[in-house]
Formats: C-alpha cells, structure tokens, sequence
C-alpha cells in the first residue's frame, strides 16, 4: 500500500501528522535567533604589545618576530599579519571557519606566555591577547558630551561607568573610547633648570621611585586586639609632586617644583573626538567575531535607557551612529517580501484551477512546508537571518508544485467520471513517482552547496539545507494530505463551474490547442532544437564575458567611513587642523548628513600614528533623501582629490564580508623575502596602480619617508669621560619619551605618573646635543661632546603578511568597474613589474571575492551531475536524464541575459540563483519526459505520446514555472532600501524560468523524439512473483 493509498485510507492519522508537523515547527520558531547574515566571522585573536618610544624598527626585530615565530605553530592558522608601529606592535592570527573561538584564543595564550622570555624587559606590560582583530568596526556608537565638564571628565565617566556597564553585555568583545583623555600626573621637565641645580632626568626618576610608595608593613598584636599597619608614602596631588625632593645637600634642597611642573593632566595629549567641530567623547561597541548584532543591540539599548536615568544632570547622552537598525530593516523587509510572494502565488493557483475549493488544496502545503522549515532550522542550530528568508521567499512557489500536479491530476480523473476517492488513490499513485522524483531532483541541486568550503559555504549551507527540507516536507504534504483532501472534499461527477471558469475556460482550451498545433508544426524540424541549443550555449559565453564580476552589490546602508592619512612626518596638530577642514566640508556639502563623527589618531585599532584619522558619517533615512549611500559617497571621494595635504579613502561596508574590518575593496598584498626588495619595487608598482584608470585612488599602507634623527654615540669618547652607552639611551628615553615613571592614585583607581621635557625644549635637533649626562665622577657632561646626529628617513611602520615582510596596496574603483576588473590589472602590473622572488596575495573584499567564485562553479557542476544520476536511476535509463537536462542551458542563458538586459552584476546572490534554477526548469522536462514513457508503456507509438504528454502536461508545467517566477518576483523588484544587493538572485530566476518555460515546451519534445529509445521487454520479468518463489 503506498503512502497516498494509506493517508487517503486513514484521514485523521494524516490530518495528526502534518499537525504534529506543524506543532514542532512552531516551537522551533520560538528558539530561533536574527540576524543579518548567517555568521562566516573565522576565529579571530589579536596581540597587542606596547613599547613606549621604540621605533618600527626595535619593535619589529624585538617583539614582532619572536612572537610571531611563537604562534605560527599553532594548529589551524588561516593567516597572521602584523603591523610594528611606533611604540607598538599588533598581531591578528586569522583561523579556519571550523576553529573555534575560546580554544583559538587558549592556543594564542600558550605560545605568547612561552615567547614572553625572549621580549625586551622593559616593555611597558606583557602582551595582551583579545578575541576579536584589532582592526574591526564598532557596531553603535553614542557620543557624551557636557556644557560644564572638560574631556578628562568625561573620559573618566565614560571609561569607569559608562564602558563598564556595556563590556558586560553577552556578545561584545570591547567597547573603543573615542577621543578619549585618561588622568595622568604629567612631570614637565626644564632642561636649563636641571643643568644650573646639577640633577638629570634619572634623578628625578629615582626621587619619584622612592618617595611615592604604599607598601603593607605588617600588624601589631597585642593580648586582646591587633592592628594593621599602612605606611602611606604615596603622592597624590599636583603639590605633592612639585614638593618631592630631587636632592639635599647640607641645608640645600632641590624639589621637584625647581625643575620643573607637575600637572594633572591628559595621558594621550594626541587625540581628539568632535562633532561638526565640537570637542566631544564617544563610546563605541566592537561585536566578538560572530555575534549576533540585533541582540547586542537589543541588550545595548536595555543598558542604555538605566544609563539615561543614572547620568549626573551636567552629562547628555546620544546614540551618534547604530548599524543595526539597517540589519532589523533588510530582515523585516525579507518577511514582507514572503508576504507578497505568497498573494502572487495563491492568485496564480486560482487563475488556473479558478475554484477556491480546489486551489486550496496544494495550497495547505505552503503553511505546512513552511511553518515545518523552523523547526529543522532550529535542529541545525541556524539562525532567521536575510538567506534563510530568502530561501523561504523561494520555496512559497517551489512547495506548491508537488500539489498543484498532484490535484492537477486526481481533478482530471474526477472529470473523466471516477469517484474522487477511486480518483484520488489513482491520481495520485499514477504521479507518485514524478513527486519523488522532482522533490529529490530540487532538495540534490542544494547538496553541492552544503558542500561548499570556506566562507561561501557558510553562507550558503542555511540557505540550502533550509529549501531542500521545505522541498522535502512538501512532498510528503502533497502525497498524504493533498489526496486525502482531495478524496473526501471533491465532489463526484461532473465539477460544477463557477462563472469565471465558464468565461475563461476557452482562453485555456485555445492555449491548449495552439501549442498542440505548433508542437506538430515544430516537431519535424529537428535542426532548429540543435541551433537553438548551441545559441543557448554562445548567448551563456558572451554574456558570462560582458558581465561584472563582484562578491555582492551594496546595500545603502545610510552610513559611511572617511580614512585619512597626512604625509609621514606631519604632527598631530597639523593633522587636527585638515581633519577639521574635511568636517566643515561633509557639514557644508551634504546635507542628506545626519551625524559626522570626526576623529584624529584614534589611538586604537591597527595604526594608531598621529597623522591619520577617519571621519564616520551616518545619513538620514533612504526615503527621507534623493540621493543613494553610493552617489554621495562618490561625489565626496571626487571632492577630497582637491585636498592634496593628505591621502582620503570614502568606504563604504560591503553587504557581505567575513572579517568587519572596512577598507577599499582591492587589497593587494605583496610579499617578499627582505625590505630591501619591497622599498626597490613598490614605488614603481605604485606608479602603475596610480596611472591606471580602473582606480579611482589608490595607496600603500607601507611608507618609507618618515624623517628620523639617528643618534651615534662615539664610544672612546664616552669611555674616556665615564659614560657609559647605557647612561645616553637612558637619558633620552626619559627626556623624551614620555615614559612611565610610575603611578598614582585617584578616587581609588591608578593612574600613570609621566615624565618628559617641555615642549618647547624639544622641539629641534640641536635640544638633543644640549642634553647633560652624568659621569662616573658625579660630573655633568653636556651631550655634544659624546654624540653625533644626523636624519634619515625610514618607515613608520613595518608589516608582515604570512611571516613574509608586507605591503597592502589598496585601491578604490573607478565608476562602473568591479572587483574583478581591479584584481585582473593588479595581476597585469604583477607579471610586467615584479620578479618571481615576490608572491602576492589578497585580503579583505578582494579575498572574499576570489574565495566566492572559485567555489561557486564547482557546486553549479556537482548539482548538474548529481541530478544527472539521480534521474538516470528513476528514469532506469542513461538518454532520458540527459533530454531533460538539456532545459539547464536554456534557463541558464536567459538568466545571464536578464542579468545584463537589467544592469545586474554576477556575484554571490546571483550565483545561488543560477545554481537553483538547474533544480527548478528540470522539473518541467520530468513533467514531459516521465508522462511520454507512461503513454509509451501503454503502447503507444513515440510521436503521439510526446505530443499527448507535452499537452496533457502544459498547464501543471504553466503553473508551476509562474508559481516560481512570480514567488520570486518580490525579490527581482527589490522592493525596500535594504534589498538592492539581492536583486541579482531574483533576476535570474525570473529570468530564467520564463525564458527556460518558453524553449523547453518545443525543444524538449523534439530532442525526445530524436534520442529516446524503447525500452527493451524482458518477457521473464512478468511473472517474477513465480520466479522468485
């Protein structure tokens, strides 16, 4: 007894199970979480060393490398680069997808904790290791300001309360203080005061170490009580420091105020936060890689209101910019998307059956289908984000098929006079077979995407598994629950007819009779299905050719990011004056603005040198302006060209990228043995990029001409006087430096205590060589005498890529060309300017895009030979597979047409689309193909049996292609700001099902006519019941 017989036998068993189906998919809803896209962030570590005063250079040899030896052993690396800034060095260690975050970080720990022996001692702390890249983008970020309060005010309030409630919210792995002034006791130093009272810098240094200490001295006991003892020898205000005595000799005192001032003062005098050119303090949120953003958000925004009701009166608080409400829209507007592809699909239905009665049979299956999804979406753990709506979207019009043929059929037999229970067990056994077959054939084309590797295979492994399991359950509904409805609801007899159906049943009988005369018309012409193939095939080339090639379009996300750099050598208040000019322009110039955050030397993230900065912009609503994201973002990068003091980038997030770091989207790393080869080339590869027209700007992030001055120290010289080459270098670490002396305490928390000469007495060469250093003797020895200078240049940072020295060329587009274009010439200057000793690689977009399309073409070849055996195993033959895969180019031109013909790009969406419709126009070919063999079977010669199935067949085939097209129509009109970059996939499957629908109706019956081949009879297999007993 086949399963239809049986549910059509046991109405209320079948009615409990597609409910019980229903039960379970309600209750996976409830567990399921959102978010945008389904998490491709890999396992990401940083180390963070800090080094107050050593140059790229130390930092590279002494930190850098024996770190990075350390690490590279560890299990699982995707790549390691590195950047050895000024007084810095950060490593980021990017691991495989299927590594997982907490044991990642405990690898990175073990191997630094072992190289910790090999650093300098005097590095200001040990590394510092977090979970997340040291350069990824803040989510929401909110500004304090106060009309009373000064920046070191506000930066204590917003790091000790403000950023303490926040860290503590589940998904965030830090939260960035832009602008921010901690509390430091800075130590102004003379030094024309030390010199005429005899003390150096050391001095002071000592002084400081050894009066400013709390050390616990222990308890007295007595018989009955105890006392702790606190010896408070720690200095804690302005008066204190200046009071410290340096030295006393007889009744000669030298404090500290003789030498100098002591001021409550900024730790990072070299930052700064404003808002059209009000100084200001933000607080921003970094997500750990992978988090879910709307909860962060919605947990943020639970934090943020007790936050309001807590601040002192003189403090405001603002939500500057918030990414996430751009992921709560697109999300939404998928789920109004699935609204609308459900109409269009009911109303096609009705057209064709024009009788609610019946049209609400295959109907029952997309509730069921559907609602039955979450729950095996919550099996696998995923999430409700854009794809797996999407994939939701797409199956409205795929989950109806099986029901629409299934009641196609069994309201035929009715007609011809059955009983409708007779009818439905009929019906629906004589289909049974094309159901599985066309359920399989759909559910197997998603198998290879399941397959895929790498980023692309997270990312679409939901949306796959998510229609192969509606696919699936669809089946199931349309062979147990359609004929049971059908059995116990149809009427017997003659159907009666609605008035609408008696007015366009006509139409339908004239569709049918023209297509049967232009079938025989057609059919003897063999050549033209030949040609018409072959031109399928030339239309795929040419247009796979012309089309742009990209990862994904981008949404307008109404928001943007500025990055600037000033030349090499620039000081921070040169910098601070352009970053101010670029401000007044975004709050002059675009009044679509709805925030700009300026920010200069951020002091956070992978270069934190005083001559960059970066401005972020976030704009009004998409219906609330004229212009897109893109043309403003456009028309300002032509603007800031006119700005020659500094190089600008205008980027804008890609709608899909695996590690949230920003950033142009060429970037081309190329690598090489030693640095000497890099400063030879690059500037010559530079020169290239620069004259090419397919960049619209382009930059190095390795510089070679920041002015530096050497020191040499004559050591007969300083032997012969008593100084040592220690006592120099140590000198002017602490005059100029502005190291750690030590620390101090504030309202219960600890600050630092700084030391370095005054500006103005170090702010030339010549400050250098009046120095004093003491000798052996007790003597002050001027500097001059022991030293000589002189200026270089060298580079301000050093990067590493894959343990190789590194430098990132990245580059913006030019209007109208696309990430594939970019890297193809970057490759051409490759091969004409560089030798084979450099290897190049690729990061950010650029690497996202190389990844996608490799993987893309290998499922789209898995799908078509996966399908190609599974049909050869139903059909029992090797011919008829190959007839009905035929339809594959023909839906595959007109999808690449209908990319071009609309403006379209060839990219991941649009991908996935054409990989789909191999599953969706097969099916049309099963229709006719599986039906012609029936009538065959029955004896029926070939050409009548093409021709009757080809007919019999056309209205479910009709129905099914517009259930498909028009369900995926929403996504074709990308209706809603937030659905541009989606655009490409509904497209194609209009696109391709209509064109596909049009060809396979007349290509598909003659190919069978030419190639198909009877069946040979094996007599013996007619009476196997006596053979087998």
């Amino acid at each position: 007894m086949s399963l239809s017989t049986l549910s059509i036998k046991r109405p209320v068993l079948t009615i409990v199970l597609n409910l019980t189906i229903i039960l379970f998919g309600f209750i996976g809803f409830k567990f399921l979480g959102v978010r945008e896209f389904p998490s491709i962030d890999p396992a990401q570590i940083s180390v963070r060393t800090n080094y107050t005063g050593a140059n790229a250079d130390i930092i590279e040899s002494q930190i850098t490398e024996p770190l990075e030896k350390a690490i590279n052993s560890i299990d699982g690396i995707k790549n390691i680069t590195s950047s050895s800034n000024q007084g810095s060095s950060i490593i980021t260690i990017e691991f495989n997808l299927d590594k997982d975050l907490e044991a990642a970080a405990n690898d990175v720990r073990d191997k630094v904790s072992q190289a910790v022996g090999s650093l300098p001692e005097d590095i200001d702390s040990q590394p510092i290791v977090s979970k997340a890249d040291a350069n990824s983008e803040a989510i929401i970020s909110m500004s304090v300001q106060s009309t009373t309060k000064n920046a070191l005010e506000l930066s204590d309030y917003a790091e000790n309360v403000i950023s303490q409630r926040l860290e503590t919210i589940p998904g965030v792995s830090g939260v960035q203080i832009w602008g921010q002034k901690r509390y430091a006791m800075r130590l102004w130093i003379d030094p024309i005061k030390l010199a005429s009272y005899g003390v150096t810098v050391a001095d002071v240094r000592t002084a400081l170490s050894s009066q400013n200490v709390e050390l616990p001295s222990g308890k007295l006991t007595g018989n009955t009580t105890e006392l702790t003892v606190k010896t408070i020898g720690n200095l804690t205000t302005e008066k204190e420091f200046n009071d410290i005595i340096i030295r006393s000799e007889n009744d000669k005192t030298v404090r500290f105020s003789d030498v100098g001032t002591a001021t409550l003062a900024a730790e990072n005098i070299e930052t700064q936060m404003t808002q059209s050119g009000k100084p200001l303090v933000g607080v921003a949120i970094v997500p750990l890689p992978g988090a879910n953003y709307l909860e962060i958000s919605e947990a943020f925004y639970k934090v943020f209101d007790q936050l309001k009701k807590e601040l002192p009166k003189d403090i405001e608080l603002n939500i500057a910019i918030d990414t996430t409400t751009f992921v709560k829209k697109s999300v939404t507007e998928v789920a109004e998307t699935l609204a609308i592809s459900i109409i269009l699909v009911i109303l096609i239905i009705y057209l064709f059956f024009r009788d609610w009665a019946i049209a609400f049979r295959p109907l029952i299956d997309i509730p069921v289908s559907l609602i039955a999804t979450f729950f095996i979406m919550w099996l696998f753990g995923f999430s409700i984000n854009v794809l797996t709506l999407l994939a939701i979207v797409l199956a409205t019009g795929l989950v109806v098929d099986d029901g629409i043929v299934v009641t196609e059929n069994i309201y035929k037999k009715v007609e011809e006079g059955m009983s409708p229970i007779e009818a439905a067990i009929k019906g629906s056994n004589e289909i049974f077979f094309a159901v599985i077959s066309i359920s399989i054939t759909l559910a197997a084309v998603f198998l290879p995407v399941i397959f895929l590797e790498g980023f692309v295979g997270r990312l679409f492994r939901e949306f796959g598994i998510v229609i192969g399991a509606a696919v699936l359950v669809s089946a199931f509904v349309s062979l147990t629950l359609t004929p049971m409805l059908n059995a116990y609801l149809m009427k017997g007899g003659e159907q009666k007819k609605s008035k609408f159906y008696i007015a366009t049943e006509p139409f339908f009988e004239k569709l049918n009779t023209t297509y049967a005369t232009s079938l025989k018309r057609f059919l003897p012409n063999k050549g033209y299905s030949i040609a018409i193939i072959i031109g399928c095939f030339g239309l795929i080339f040419l247009f796979f050719t012309i089309l742009q090639k990209e990862t994904a379009p981008l949404d307008d996300r109404s928001g943007f990011v500025m990055r600037m750099s000033t030349p090499e050598g620039a000081s921070f208040d040169y910098t601070n004056r352009f970053m101010q000019e670029i401000s007044q322009l975004v709050d002059d110039s675009i009044p679509e603005k709805q925030v700009s955050l300026v920010i200069t030397s951020p002091g956070f993230g992978g270069t934190s040198s005083v001559n960059s900065g970066f401005v972020r912009i976030s704009l009004k609503k998409p219906s609330d302006r004229k212009k897109s994201q893109m043309e403003i973002a456009d028309a300002l990068g032509k603007w800031v060209k006119k700005y020659p003091d500094a190089k600008t980038s205008v980027i804008q997030q890609p709608t899909i990228s695996v590690s949230r770091r920003g950033g142009l989207p060429i970037q081309y790393i190329i690598q090489a043995q030693n640095f000497e080869k890099l400063q030879q080339k690059i500037p010559v590869f530079m020169e290239e990029v620069t004259k090419n027209e397919t960049f619209s700007i382009a930059d190095v992030n390795l510089k070679f001409n920041k002015p530096e001055i050497n020191v040499t120290i004559n050591r007969e010289k300083a032997e012969n006087m008593g100084i040592s080459v220690l006592d120099v270098a140590q000198t002017l670490q602490l005059s100029l430096s502005g190291q750690r002396f030590g620390y101090f305490m504030k309202n219960g928390k600890q600050y630092q205590v700084i030391g370095q000469f005054d500006q103005q007495d170090r702010s030339k060469p010549l400050d250098l060589t009046s120095m004093f250093v003491r000798n052996k003797k007790g003597e002050l020895i001027q500097m001059d005498n022991v030293v000589e200078i002189e200026e270089k240049s060298n580079p301000p940072q050093l990067y590493h890529n894959n343990r190789y020295m590194s430098a990132t060329i990245s580059a913006g587009l030019a209007p109208g060309k696309s990430i594939g274009d970019g890297i193809e010439v970057m490759n051409e200057i490759k091969a004409r300017v560089l030798d084979d000793t450099f290897t190049t690689d690729l990061g950010g977009e650029s690497r996202d895009f190389v990844e996608s399309s490799s993987n893309t073409s290998f499922a789209f070849g898995l799908a078509l030979l996966l399908i190609y055996l599974i049909l050869a195993a139903q059909f029992e033959s090797f011919i008829d597979p190959f007839i009905i895969i035929l339809t594959v180019p023909m839906a595959v031109a007109g999808a690449l047409f209908s990319l071009w013909l609309f403006g379209q790009t060839w990219n991941i969406f649009s991908q996935i689309g054409t990989i789909m419709l191999i599953g969706l126009v097969t099916k049309n070919g099963i229709l006719i193909v599986e039906f012609a063999n029936q009538l065959r079977e029955q004896g029926k010669p070939k050409q009548e049996a093409i021709l009757e199935a080809s007919v019999a067949r056309l209205r479910p085939i009709l129905m099914t292609s517009l259930a498909i097209a028009l369900g995926a129509l929403p996504i074709a009109l990308s209706l809603g700001a937030a659905s541009a970059s989606r655009m490409g996939m509904g497209v194609v499957i209009v696109g391709g099902t209509l064109f596909a629908l049009i060809l396979t109706l007349f290509v598909i019956p003659t190919i069978y006519l030419m190639w198909s081949k009877v069946r040979k009879h094996h007599p013996e297999f007619d009476n196997l019941d006596l053979l087998e007993n």
